[in-house]
């Protein structure tokens, strides 16, 4: 039993390895490379768990073997576009001027069905809106439409704002972080100042606070136990 629990602690561990190594992709993100290695390195794990017959050993070699060849694959798609097109082939524009390419959808084996769904999950209903959509390599649809149909931005209206930048967490579960609050230059008078605007006078009724650049707070008081 407990050689079991063993065997498939480093096991689990050992395939965690190999997905971080990967990077942080979700699965439809993945290349058709990384896509393989993984379903191979789950096969691989799962004989050694349930099978106390084969050594250990014989599992992690060809895990770790897997594991080498795909960070040399990585390095290689890196330093040459030809073997990444090769490994991983290249993006398609499969709408362009608002007209589909069929051709570049026959050669992809993607259906129309498939482009509306992707088109309609990017707030697109109207193909002549399309300038290009592009077929990316993880199968994923790029769209890219004509510049009079893109969304209104603050440059646009001729608007100046300040940008916000990341928030600091300055109050956390009734603690203040004191070294947060003397990056943003402020002070505990200003806490209780934000504490006092919004009916609180004991930090820890306060589950969160946290401040940005521009002075954005966020506020969080604790539920009241009942």
């Amino acid at each position: 039993m407990i050689t079991a629990v063993v065997r498939t602690i480093i096991l689990y561990l050992l395939i965690i390895l190999g997905i971080r190594l990967m990077g942080k992709r979700q699965i439809g993100e993945l290349e058709p490379s990384e896509l393989v290695l993984s379903l191979i390195i789950a096969d691989l794990a799962a004989v050694p768990m349930q099978d106390f017959g084969i050594p250990l050993i014989m599992g992690i070699i060809p895990i770790l073997t897997l594991l080498c060849l795909s960070a040399i694959l990585s390095v290689l798609t890196v330093k040459s576009i030809r073997f990444r097109a090769l490994l991983c082939s290249r993006p398609s524009i499969v709408i362009q001027d608002g007209k589909i390419l069929t051709r570049e959808m026959v050669k992809n084996r993607f259906t129309v069905d498939e482009l509306m769904e992707e088109l309609r999950m990017a707030g697109v209903t109207d193909l002549s809106t399309v300038k290009y959509a592009v077929l990316e390599t993880t199968g994923r649809i790029s769209v890219l439409p004509y510049a009079e149909h893109q969304p209104v931005t603050v440059r646009d209206m001729g608007l100046k704002v300040k940008e916000a930048g990341l928030p600091v967490i300055v109050v956390s579960d009734g603690r203040v972080l004191s070294h947060n609050l003397k990056t943003r230059n402020l002070s505990m008078r200003w806490v209780k100042e934000q504490m006092g605007s919004r009916g609180v006078q004991d930090i820890r009724q306060v589950f969160l606070m946290t401040v940005d650049e521009a002075d954005n707070v966020y506020f969080v008081k604790k539920e009241e136990k009942t």
